[in-house]
């Protein structure tokens, strides 16, 4: 994923790594690498910088998908240990309350064999696969009382019950091992992409850096230009709405100068609504920019340090609104809006995977958490190019 930002310290990416500021300040996408033809010429099997560029690029990418992988996978991970964790706990509590009913039968069983009623002695009993048959095969059933009876029963059904609760721990200890095995997976599969990304910026020269730097910089400017024109675009929608509200409300009065201009809209150039969404939204925002400075670190959910989806969860969180994890399950964790539409707070989503996510804060810009090596800061949502941009969903 392209980056946008002035020159910044050192970041600790994950595992130790981390990545010189200079050279991540120049990762870049492929939209703006026509200036080929300033390219300085290779004289060996070295790949040129425009090759390089678009491998990091890729490699944050996917190193980036990678990370909402690792999200989700550590997510089951924590909820089947959960769950394995009860149905332990179910067993043993079963178990117990099973030797202490097998404890009454066989007082039973010694009880009818005292009376001279059976042969077989209580270890017998205890041997039996089945209460019930050893009962029925001793001709004892008549013999007993109804509490007897009733406690046989009872026996009967806990030793089934506990059976199932053992059966069903043992598949959930597999799912768990299934889960760990992909976690573990994951997060080698994200080290890698970073230690690949690290090495190839390792081997760019000074002047190569300073090259994809003045490519990060027109980068910058375009993105810049398309969040202007897109806050041109919310404004005159804006008014649009605003005179055509106050047409309604003077025809509806019969009387002209009766409508507020602009009233309900909000400065990102649609209408707002009152109450607790618009409440919820700035209270998301004002968290988001209290993050802004803070590194981007995989897996990371604050508070020191975020990743992307991680950053947009703690933000809403902040305003009483319980996200999922990852961007996979935040993308339909609301309501899909056209981007003419946007107004803070709306979660914007990148790339047909869906593996990056920032929060909106009007005139086209956002505040996210962008990759490993980056700082959470303000940015326009066309930092990676229009087509990158995949939906806007509204939380609250």
């Amino acid at each position: 994923m392209a980056s946008h930002r002035k020159s910044r310290p050192a970041g600790t990416l994950a595992a130790g790594l981390r990545t010189p500021a200079l050279a991540t300040a120049a990762l870049t996408s492929v939209a703006l690498l026509s200036q080929t033809a300033n390219a300085a010429p290779t004289t060996d099997d070295r790949p040129s910088l425009e090759e390089v560029e678009k491998k990091v690029d890729d490699l944050y990418r996917q190193a980036e998908s990678a990370t909402e992988k690792y999200n989700k996978a550590k997510e089951r991970t924590a909820e089947q240990r959960q769950r394995v964790d009860g149905l332990l706990d179910d067993v043993a509590r079963r178990t117990q309350k099973l030797n202490e009913a097998r404890d009454q039968l066989g007082s039973f069983a010694a009880a009818q064999y005292r009376t001279g009623a059976a042969a077989p002695d209580t270890a017998t009993f205890l041997l039996a696969g089945n209460p019930q048959d050893y009962f029925d095969q001793a001709q004892l059933m008549n013999r007993l009382t109804g509490r007897q009876k009733d406690a046989v029963d009872a026996y009967i059904t806990q030793q089934s019950e506990t059976m199932e609760q053992r059966r069903e721990a043992t598949e959930s200890l597999r799912t768990l091992t299934e889960s760990q095995n992909d976690l573990k997976a994951a997060k080698a599969t994200v080290q890698q992409k970073l230690t690949d990304a690290r090495e190839l910026l390792s081997e760019l020269t000074a002047q190569e850096k300073a090259r994809l730097a003045a490519i990060e910089k027109q980068k910058q400017e375009e993105a810049a230009r398309k969040a202007a024109e897109l806050a041109r675009q919310q404004e005159q929608q804006r008014q649009a709405e605003a005179a055509a509200q106050q047409q309604q409300q003077e025809s509806q009065t019969g009387t002209s100068g009766t409508g507020t201009s602009g009233t309900g809209a909000s400065d990102t150039g649609t209408s707002t609504p009152s109450g607790s969404s618009t409440t919820q939204a700035d209270k998301a925002l004002a968290f988001a920019r209290a993050q802004i400075g803070k590194p981007y670190v995989w897996g990371a959910t604050g508070p020191d340090s975020y990743d992307c989806s991680g950053l947009t969860q703690a933000s809403w969180k902040a305003a009483g609104v319980d996200l999922p994890r990852t961007t996979y399950d935040q993308v339909n964790a609301g309501t899909t809006v056209p981007l003419s539409q946007a107004r803070p707070g709306d979660l914007v989503f990148f790339y047909d995977d869906v593996s990056h996510v920032g929060i909106y804060i009007g005139d086209g810009m956002m505040i996210h958490a962008p990759k490993p090596g980056a700082y959470v800061r303000e940015e326009s949502i066309y930092y990676d190019g229009e087509s990158s941009i995949h939906s806007v969903v509204r939380p609250a």
